[in-house]
């Protein structure tokens, strides 16, 4: 079986992650986490450390500050190819990724280079939200495909799979150029009931920018 890591930003998630591990982990013997950590300023961390040392399969990368969630995805995609991964998850610490969704995506790996899932391919599968909410993100995916060309439903969703290889490759822009097969999963996004949200207007329109920035790049070859 192919070994396979999630990887999981916290940022003041100490109420979450103790229920969060054993479910990520109950989905496959192969299964490992590496939990990201922001130091949190809860206690996040030392939690994380102490779930490691009792479990040979939970990995624990501590960061100096908050960064913001891209940043810790990328140093945590980058260590788990340092410990060997040959399957690499993304997902998050809330539960809003459910992590009974992964062995449905471990199938679909073994015909297709990414395995994403998806808020909106199937309709709308997003649970207590308020309308305004679940308006932004969808008209807000639909502005970002518009204007990258990405065959994508859910750009911003952050839930996915990925064989090392397709990784190495990079990024959903990328990995659509450059002929990746992605296959559009759906589940049914639970939006968290412990902790806070960390997302902020800020990174709405980071967002944004970033699909002017992809097109504009791709456009003068710099990609």
């Amino acid at each position: 079986m192919e070994r396979c890591i999630a990887v999981i930003p916290t940022f003041n998630e100490a109420e979450n992650l103790p229920l969060l591990v054993p479910r990520v982990l109950a989905q496959g013997p192969q299964v490992e986490l590496l939990i990201v950590d922001d130091a949190s300023p809860d206690g996040t961390g030392k939690i994380a450390d102490e779930i490691a040392e009792s479990n040979p399969r939970v990995h624990v990368l501590h960061r100096a500050a908050k960064e913001g969630l891209g940043p810790a995805y990328r140093a945590g995609l980058a260590r788990a190819l340092e410990l060997g991964a040959d399957v690499i998850v993304q997902m998050d610490a809330d539960f809003s990724h459910p992590p009974e969704t992964l062995p449905q995506m471990f199938r679909e790996l073994e015909e297709y280079d990414v395995v994403m899932g998806s808020r909106y391919v199937n309709g709308i599968t997003v649970v207590n939200w308020p309308i305004e909410r679940i308006l932004l993100s969808y008209f807000g995916n639909w502005y970002v495909r518009k204007v990258t060309g990405l065959p994508i439903t859910d750009v911003t969703g952050g839930f996915r799979c990925m064989r090392r290889n397709t990784l190495e490759r990079i990024a959903n822009y990328r990995l659509s150029k450059s002929g990746a097969k992605i296959k559009e999963i759906e589940f049914f996004f639970l939006d968290r009931t412990r902790g806070t949200s960390k997302l902020t207007m800020q990174t709405g329109f980071e967002t944004l920018w970033l699909a002017w920035w992809l097109r504009i790049a791709d456009f003068l070859g710099r990609l």
